[in-house]
């Protein structure tokens, strides 16, 4: 099985860049998109080629904003929409799928803001994040959390650490503590487990052309729950994959 993570930063914008192509080409069992930008129509749409997949889509009450998509060869036996808060479900966050044999949790983290002006929510938002995969993972099923988590963990996830720790959302302590309290909780982050000391970055900021540079962050992952990291032969993170300003990063098990 291979699950592989993508947040396309505007599925119709990325379908216009040739995305159903990579798509195709890395042939995943299960994607998993952020930012999509679009309702669940438009999400069927912009991926009409990709007939072999059945597709789960979330959109926020705000139309072009947020919202999440999966894609799976096998039909999921059921999704779930958010996280059971209606102050966090609004925004189209956050799409649960069952299968067979695991649970895939798909999650676009929200942003702090310019200025941290969203920092206590984005507080708010992790511990209710943390209580519902927590409770998830207390279930017969594995469960594999993936997607933007917009924080670089660690300062080997960030090209210029002291630059930005505490000041830009992502690199705050507050939301380094909220992925410490998810790892403590028992989510192996996979990425991290098979290349602990491999400089990989899987976001770059448009504005400085900043790819180019490769002057990035990770803050794409993919955490499986405990004991499931047994399973997982390999992490990877994708940078040849262009169509945002996102790359893809997946595992295979």
């Amino acid at each position: 099985m291979k699950l592989i993570s993508f947040n396309v930063n505007g599925i119709r914008a990325s379908v216009k860049k040739g995305l159903a192509g990579s798509l195709r080409s890395m042939g995943p069992d299960i994607f998993c998109f952020q930012e999509t930008k679009a309702n669940p129509d438009q999400v069927a749409e912009a991926l009409a080629d990709m007939q072999d997949y059945h597709i789960t889509a979330c959109s926020a009450e705000k139309a072009g904003y947020s919202g999440t998509a999966i894609l799976s060869r096998e039909k999921p036996l059921r999704g779930d929409f958010g996280i059971g808060y209606p102050e966090h479900d609004k925004e189209g966050r956050v799409i649960t799928a069952t299968f067979k044999d695991h649970l895939v949790v798909n999650a676009y983290v929200p942003n702090s803001g310019q200025g941290l002006k969203r920092l206590d929510y984005r507080q708010a938002w992790d511990e209710a994040m943390r209580g519902y995969l927590a409770n998830l993972a207390s279930g017969k099923l594995p469960v594999i959390f993936t997607g933007d988590l917009n924080v670089a963990h660690k300062p080997i996830d960030i090209a210029r650490p002291k630059a930005n720790y505490n000041k830009t959302a992502g690199y705050t302590q507050v939301e380094i503590d909220g992925m410490d309290a998810l790892i403590h909780a028992g989510f192996t982050d996979t990425f991290r487990h098979f290349h602990p000391d491999t400089v990989k970055y899987s976001w770059w900021n448009q504005r400085f052309n900043s790819r180019a540079t490769n002057t990035g962050w990770r803050i794409d992952y993919v955490l499986v729950g405990k004991g499931f990291e047994k399973q997982v032969t390999e992490a990877f993170i994708l940078n040849d994959v262009m169509g945002s300003d996102h790359c893809p990063v997946g595992i295979a098990w």
